[in-house]
């Protein structure tokens, strides 16, 4: 199983528009004003027991608004969902967005999205674990259908770096040093380890020594996995950018970033200043936020955050 595999995230929000017009911060105020609250309280208990729900909600988020955009839908709980297809499978934490929405709903009956929802939950997890916190403009709506098929778009671990136009270079490798707090199954690496791209060798752009560690973890049990980055995995700093820079990236994706010239010189940048990393992840975070949203009259409020009203 992979925990929490952070791995499969990036970067194809490149089709859809971002929307600011009908979002907005306080969106609430009125009409749920401890919304913001609420959520803090429950993501804030559940890191305490468990601090790898950051890279989880990180995960999940970012599934959500790559296919189709950012309207709920991976947290459906249908047999022919999002949530049941591919890299999704080890997506985790709807237990919590559940909880959150139970106490939302016993206090504003109807009122605050389960798209929403999980935008609060990843931004208070990243703070809580020393990245930034940020304030969200909301006001999505819950989409109206599933989109299983679109799940195997997710750019996989080995891809190539892709954007378009609303997000540039900046925001790009800062999404990706979201990988500060992921795991990744050796699944996902293990061809680096013994025979890269069929020579029956080792990645030459990987360490040695991080061959030898990674090849003793993956060897150990039977459903390995280990954190991206090698030093503070479960906190959200900038020292996967150093690490990428000196070879010690797990996943190909990763160490591309360190190499490719549209991006190195930000790894660079990254890697040498921990508040600009952490202020443009922020300035990312909310342009991811407001991919192909549904707001106005579009879309719904869900009751539960697994099932469409009419269910």
């Amino acid at each position: 199983m992979k925990i929490a595999n952070f791995s499969i995230l990036l970067l194809a929000f490149f089709i859809f528009p971002i929307t600011f017009a009908q979002l907005r911060v306080g969106f609430y105020d009125n009409s749920c004003p401890n919304a913001e609250t609420i959520v803090q309280n429950l993501v804030s208990d559940e890191f305490e027991s468990d601090p790898t729900i950051t890279a989880a909600l990180l995960r999940m988020h970012f599934h959500d608004c790559f296919v189709g955009g950012c309207d709920g839908s991976i947290l459906l709980n249908s047999t022919d969902s999002e949530r049941f297809v591919g890299p999704n499978l080890s997506v985790r934490g709807f237990e919590l967005i559940d909880e959150i929405k139970a106490e939302l709903e016993a206090q504003c009956p109807s009122n605050v999205s389960c798209a929403d929802i999980m935008a609060f939950a990843t931004r208070d997890s990243v703070a809580l674990a020393g990245g930034p916190s940020y304030n969200i403009p909301t006001g999505r709506r819950d989409g109206l259908r599933t989109n299983a098929n679109g799940v195997f778009n997710l750019i996989g671990p080995t891809a190539s770096l892709l954007w378009g136009k609303d997000m540039n270079t900046l925001d790009a490798v800062a999404l990706l040093g979201a990988h500060t707090v992921g795991v990744g199954s050796c699944d996902l690496f293990q061809d680096r380890l013994v025979n890269f791209n069929g020579t029956g060798l080792p990645d030459p752009s990987m360490d040695s020594d991080l061959v030898a560690n990674l090849t003793t973890i993956c060897e150990a049990s039977e459903n390995p996995s280990t954190g991206l980055d090698r030093s503070t995995p479960l906190t959200f700093d900038n020292a996967f950018f150093g690490q990428i820079r000196v070879r010690r990236g797990v996943l190909q994706l990763d160490q591309r970033l360190a190499t490719d010239e549209a991006t190195s010189s930000v790894v660079a940048q990254y890697a040498a200043d921990n508040n600009l990393f952490k202020r443009q992840f922020a300035i990312a975070m909310v342009k991811m936020g407001a991919v192909d949203v549904f707001t106005g009259e579009d879309g719904e409020i869900r009751t539960n955050c697994w099932a469409f009203n009419n269910n």
